[in-house]
């Protein structure tokens, strides 16, 4: 894994724990890390990952409304 320094004002109140949390969860859902990728990122299941999303409110599947009329008119 990449090991990455961020310079953060003093006034944000935010501990190395959540800021991981936050990269996954953006990283995840605009498609640069898979599920299992981002759990992995932060330490936790797959299924603790999954309800983790939920509180962030990121759909589980990023799946483009273009694929699926796309997969429509091939069934």
């Amino acid at each position: 894994m990449k090991t990455m320094n961020l310079n953060i004002p003093d006034n944000v109140e935010i501990n190395n724990n959540e800021l991981t949390v936050i990269v996954a969860t953006r990283l995840y859902e605009i498609g640069k890390l898979s599920l299992g990728q981002a759990a992995e990122m932060i330490g936790c299941s797959k299924s603790s990952f999954i309800e983790l999303l939920g509180k962030y409110n990121i759909p589980i599947f990023n799946y483009p409304a273009s694929d699926l009329a796309s997969d429509v008119s091939n069934a």
